[in-house]
C-alpha cells in the first residue's frame, strides 16, 4: 500500500465515523478531513514546518483547500473533541501506566519564562516535559487517557483515569499508583514479575516511541501538547485494528503499527 493509498483510506475510515458531522458554512475543510490530517501529524512524529512542508509539496491534490500551516494547526486544537470517538470500549480486565514525553533536554530547564514542561524521572532517567497516563482493555486497546506535567505522582494526578471505569474494570497498576488514603476496590497494584500480562502496555508504548518518535516532542503550549497526545491515542486505537484483532491459537492478538511508519 502506497502512502497516498494509505491517506485515502485513513480519509475514507474516518468519513465513515464522522458522517453525520456537518461542515461550517465558512470552513475551508470538513472535520472528517481535519481529523485524519491531525492523525498524519502524529504517525509523521516531527515538528509542524516540516510536516506542513511535506504535506503541501507532496499530497495537496488530495487536500486542495488546505489552509495556512498555523491555521491548520489551530484547527487540529479546535476540532480535539472528535478524539473521544476513536476510544476503545472497557472490558473486564485492563492496565494502566504512566509514560514520560520529554519537551526539552533538562540542561535547557528554567532558560525561557514560557516553559512547559517540569522535571521528573522517566525510565530512571531525568526528563523535563510531560506524562501520559494511558488505561488499556484486555486486547490493548487504549480506554482513556490524560497527561500532566513530568514532575506529578501518577497515584494522585491520574486518579479520575482509574476511576471512570470503577464498575466495568479490574485495573491493574504498579506501585506508583499506590496512595494511603485512595484505596478504589477495582485496581490491583502488582509487583515486578507478579502479573505478566502488564507487559502488553510496554508493547503499546514500544509501538508509539517507534513509529510516531513519541518520546520527545516540540510543543511550547500546554493546549498543542495535550492534543498532540489525544491524536496520537486515537490514532493508535486505529492503525493496530486496521486489519482487525485475530488472536492466534493460544487467544493471544498480536499489536503491530510498524507497517504505517511514514
Amino acid at each position: 500500500m502506497t502512502t497516498e493509498d494509505f491517506i485515502i483510506e485513513l480519509f475514507c475510515r474516518i468519513d465513515d465515523k464522522m458522517i453525520d458531522v456537518k461542515k461550517h458554512s465558512q470552513a475551508l475543510l470538513y472535520p472528517s478531513e481535519v481529523v485524519p490530517l491531525a492523525l498524519l501529524f502524529t504517525l509523521k512524529g516531527v515538528g509542524n514546518r516540516a510536516f506542513y512542508r511535506w504535506l503541501k509539496r507532496d499530497y495537496l491534490h488530495l487536500f486542495p483547500k488546505l489552509p495556512e500551516r498555523t491555521r491548520l494547526f489551530r484547527l487540529f486544537n479546535s476540532h480535539r473533541q472528535w478524539i473521544d470517538c476513536f476510544m476503545a470500549e472497557p472490558s473486564l480486565i485492563g492496565v494502566v501506566d504512566t509514560y514520560g514525553i520529554e519537551l526539552i533536554h533538562p540542561r535547557r530547564e528554567g532558560r525561557s519564562p514560557k516553559q512547559i514542561g517540569r522535571k521528573g524521572l522517566s525510565n530512571k532517567r531525568w526528563i523535563v516535559g510531560g506524562k501520559l497516563c494511558l488505561l488499556l482493555n484486555h486486547l490493548g486497546l487504549i480506554v482513556n487517557w490524560d497527561c500532566d506535567t513530568a514532575n506529578v505522582y501518577d497515584g494522585s494526578a491520574f486518579q479520575h483515569v482509574v476511576e471512570s471505569v470503577t464498575d466495568q474494570m479490574v485495573v491493574f497498576a504498579d506501585d506508583a499508583f499506590a496512595k494511603v488514603d485512595w484505596h478504589p476496590p477495582h485496581l490491583r497494584l502488582c509487583q515486578r514479575g507478579e502479573w505478566n500480562d502488564r507487559m502488553i502496555i510496554e508493547t503499546v508504548l514500544s509501538m508509539l516511541t517507534l513509529v510516531c518518535r513519541f518520546k520527545k516532542v516540540m510543543h511550547r503550549a500546554w493546549e498543542y501538547f495535550k492534543n498532540r497526545v489525544g491524536y496520537t491515542m486515537a490514532l493508535f486505537n486505529l492503525l493496530v485494528q486496521w486489519h482487525g484483532l485475530e488472536p492466534d491459537e493460544t487467544g493471544l492478538v498480536h499489536l503491530s503499527i510498524a507497517e504505517f511508519s511514514l
